[in-house]
């Protein structure tokens, strides 16, 4: 489905992504870990057209999709949730649902589409009105997921979905991804709690320096000495236990 081939991106004359090439095929959560600074959310942005790459491709549903600018990628079907949720914090829970669908033309489809997520995620009926700053850390990350969805995307980037949540909040989004999962959403998906995103993942790349320096099976990458040893940690318990 998404193909990156020997992708360069810079922020002014600073270069961030170098050469990076990575694939995720249609019904995959494939995962991408790394320290802060390794170009993780750049390659998100990359992706989505909120930053162009100097050098390599990106191919989407076979098309190349480097030179599009954000809009005409979020109508080939992309859409991304960016680290630290960003709803509209004045406007309604309900305004902020709309907004995700501001691509589509299709009003009746729009209107089922709010309802069912309204129905899987009663949170966001409960708050309808409600302006999206009020709510909790948790719910705007819900929020913000359910936003994406509303633009009906054939990919979604997930960016640190489970930054600056209490454990038991963490625990919920993960729930919702796995959900997503079954349903046959394909992910992209950058987490800072690396076990975590490998037990939901069924792929995943590590990235260094702007580069992937390693890539393989979420349960491969699990028992990796390396991975071990820079993200997973010793003594690990669940972040919700």
């Amino acid at each position: 489905m998404l193909t990156l081939k020997s992708v360069h991106s810079y922020y002014g004359s600073l270069h961030v992504l170098k050469g990076v090439s990575l694939h995720v095929r249609q019904g995959e959560i494939v995962t991408l870990l790394g320290a802060n600074g390794a170009g993780k959310t750049t390659t998100l942005k990359t992706i989505s057209g909120l930053l162009r790459p100097r050098k390599g491709m990106i191919e989407f549903l076979g098309e190349d999709i480097s030179r599009l600018g954000a809009e005409q990628i979020v109508q080939r079907g992309i859409a991304h949730v960016p680290e630290g949720r960003r709803v509209f914090s004045t406007l309604s829970v309900t305004a902020n649902l709309e907004l995700g669908a501001f691509a589509r033309s299709d009003h009746k489809a729009v209107k089922k589409d709010l309802e069912d997520l309204q129905e899987r995620f009663p949170i966001l009926r409960e708050r309808a009105r409600q302006p999206a700053g009020t709510l909790s850390g948790g719910e705007q990350q819900v929020l913000a997921m359910a936003r994406a969805l509303m633009a009906r995307p054939k990919l979604l980037l997930l960016d640190e979905p489970s930054m600056g949540l209490a454990p038991r909040l963490v625990k919920q989004v993960f729930e919702i991804i796995a959900r997503l999962r079954e349903t046959g959403a394909t992910i992209l998906l950058i987490e800072q709690n690396a076990r975590v995103a490998l037990k939901v993942a069924d792929r995943g790349y590590v990235m260094e320096t702007g580069s992937i320096s390693l890539d393989g099976t979420a349960a491969e990458l699990m028992d990796h000495n390396e991975v071990k040893r820079a993200y997973l940690g010793k003594g690990y318990q669940e972040v919700w236990e």
